[in-house]
């Protein structure tokens, strides 16, 4: 009698203990599809927009730039909607406004640079929170989530003093920034976004430590 009772929790308890490991296979699995197609969207996005951009600029060779100064020439109506672009011909990443790409080859990033900073943009991609404009004079600020599974910043922590960061605008001017500063600070503390940069062109990585505890700040100056 109490070897029947022992042998159906044992065989139950091999049940919930299957049920168990197949539930965690399971998620592993598609949190690696879920990251790996991320990743495959946003270089596909960073391909498509550098393309676009190349073409706007071999059609249209007056947006140039010529000694960092970018003639003011409007083009209108150049991207269609088949390739990533609203009705008015600004690029579209996911249903938000496009307005650059990072690419940092030390740790194999490269994402859209999406225009504001909304909480349900940073979901989908990094984005600007502040400063000038990308590649231009002064300290601009780009944020993005730390979500510890390799996707949008959270590989950030494995930067050094040194490395390289690019910054593609919407002229199609690829800059690179050497990173020279790193560190961590309190979530209220906000002095890095108003830093004096002396006329240089800067940027400015931004997420969460690990913990969510901190932020981690980069600080990169064009070269």
């Amino acid at each position: 009698m109490f070897e029947g009772k022992y042998s159906k929790l044992l065989t139950i308890g091999l049940i919930i203990g299957i049920i168990v490991i197949i539930g965690i296979i399971g998620f592993f699995t598609f949190d690696y599809i879920r990251n790996s197609k991320i990743k495959s969207d946003a270089s596909d996005a960073v391909g498509r927009f550098e393309g676009n951009v190349e073409n706007e600029n071999k059609e249209n060779p007056e947006t140039n730039t010529i000694d960092d100064v970018t003639l003011n020439i409007e083009v209108e109506n150049i991207i269609t909607n088949t390739d990533g672009s609203s009705s008015n011909g600004e690029k579209m990443y996911k249903g938000f406004p496009q307005i650059g790409t990072i690419q940092i080859p030390k740790i194999n990033l490269e994402y859209p640079i999406l225009k504001d900073a909304s909480k349900s943009a940073i979901e989908v991609s990094v984005a600007i929170n502040g400063g000038p404009g990308l590649n231009k004079v002064g300290n601009t600020i780009i944020i993005g989530h730390n979500y510890r599974n390799g996707t949008f910043f959270s590989n950030n922590k494995n930067l050094s003093e040194g490395d390289k960061i690019y910054i593609t605008d919407e002229l199609g001017k690829k800059v690179e920034y050497t990173i020279y500063n790193i560190y961590t600070t309190e979530p209220e503390d906000s002095d890095y976004m108003d830093r004096d940069t002396e006329g240089k062109r800067e940027v400015t990585l931004v997420t969460c430590t690990d913990d969510t505890k901190s932020r981690l700040i980069i600080c990169a100056k064009a070269d």
